[in-house]
């Protein structure tokens, strides 16, 4: 869905939330072909079974792309995303797990190279089934503002 907003619109402190999503095997054997991590935390159910975790644990960075990828849903065409920052893996995915992630607004400055725009900070966390963090990040995205499109 596209939802055009100003930075000027956005309040700091508002949420949204996405659906869950299932992690699966297939997710593991996808992830490891795509970026080459065939590490056996992730691939190797016999040495992970010996593990402080009990099971192979999903890469950090599929839960990353997979998290993000889930906020996909709402567009803004005035902005763009400039990065992440901050970015912690804090606990354990694993396979049968379903992830959601809470995106919010956490505060605003303006931006010295875009003085048309001005940066978003936004806080993302990843949470599993049971209301868990597993993962969180900063969210730096560069919005359009209103006064200066309406002059």
């Amino acid at each position: 869905m596209e939802r055009p907003r100003y930075l000027e619109e956005i309040e700091i402190g508002e949420v949204r939330e996405t659906y869950g999503r299932t992690i699966t095997e297939t997710d593991f054997v996808v992830h490891a072909g795509h970026t080459g991590d065939f590490f056996p935390h992730h691939m190797d159910a016999e040495f992970m079974a010996k593990s402080e975790f009990g099971g192979r644990i999903a890469h950090g960075t599929m839960i990353f792309a997979i998290g993000v990828g889930l906020t996909a849903t709402e567009i803004n065409p005035l902005a763009f995303s400039y990065g992440y920052d901050r970015l912690r893996f804090v606990r354990p995915v694993f396979i049968g797990d379903t992830i959601r992630t809470r995106i919010t607004a956490a505060r605003k400055e303006d931006d010295p190279k875009r003085p048309q725009s001005g940066k978003l900070f936004e806080t993302v966390q990843v949470l599993n089934q049971k209301d868990e963090v597993v993962l969180a990040c900063e969210h730096i995205y560069v919005v359009q503002k209103k006064e200066v499109a309406a002059a």
